[in-house]
């Protein structure tokens, strides 16, 4: 992700961000992630936000690197003692090196026409059978929430068919509906994908 805009408020945010995400124990979806992968496996949190999942998977004896394109992110994971570096999506060239990509609720901000550039990204930098946690917003077409974020929406059928395309088996999907930064409802769904 690099637009401005969303950058921007997500620098003005990032503490309410973080308070907002912040947990002590991890949710379900992050313990069926963590429980997926090898003993000591290694994963990357793909637009980390505040380091909170990373942490908890690094307490889990995982060993995490984290990455956020806004630098107020990256300094609150590192204050929680994440390994985080600021890094854009399109900044992804590791090849065979995750057991586990965290990619959660991140890239429902790039651009439709390179979504499926990061996804083949991804697919590179996992070892092969390595997972992917996707977490995204759906919905149609692409817009700015009332906070100035842009975000590319998805249906459920069009990731599905997009991790096909990238050379990922879905093997858990779930969806839900939740209040985010903005206020709003929206609804989601989960996806975690063999690459």
């Amino acid at each position: 992700m690099s637009d401005a805009e969303t950058l921007a408020v997500y620098a003005a945010k990032a503490a309410d961000y973080a308070k907002l995400v912040s947990r002590g124990q991890p949710d379900a979806d992050l313990r069926a992630f963590m429980a997926a992968l090898p003993a000591r496996a290694r994963v990357l949190d793909l637009g980390c936000g505040p380091g909170n999942s990373a942490r908890m998977m690094m307490d889990a004896g995982f060993e995490v690197e984290a990455t956020d394109a806004a630098p107020e992110m990256v300094a609150l994971a590192r204050r929680a003692g994440v390994d985080a570096r600021v890094a854009a999506f399109a900044d992804l060239d590791a090849i065979d090196r995750y057991d586990g990509v965290w990619a959660n609720f991140s890239l429902l901000h790039a651009p439709r026409a390179a979504f499926p550039i990061h996804l083949q990204a991804i697919k590179r930098a996992l070892k092969s059978g390595g997972l992917l946690h996707l977490g995204m917003k759906i919905g149609e077409g692409e817009g700015r929430d009332g906070l100035g974020r842009f975000y590319t929406y998805y249906g459920l059928e069009a990731l599905e068919r997009l991790l096909a395309q990238a050379g990922f088996t879905v093997v858990r999907k779930r969806l839900g509906e939740a209040a985010g930064l903005a206020g709003t409802s929206d609804p989601f769904v989960i996806l975690t994908a063999h690459g």
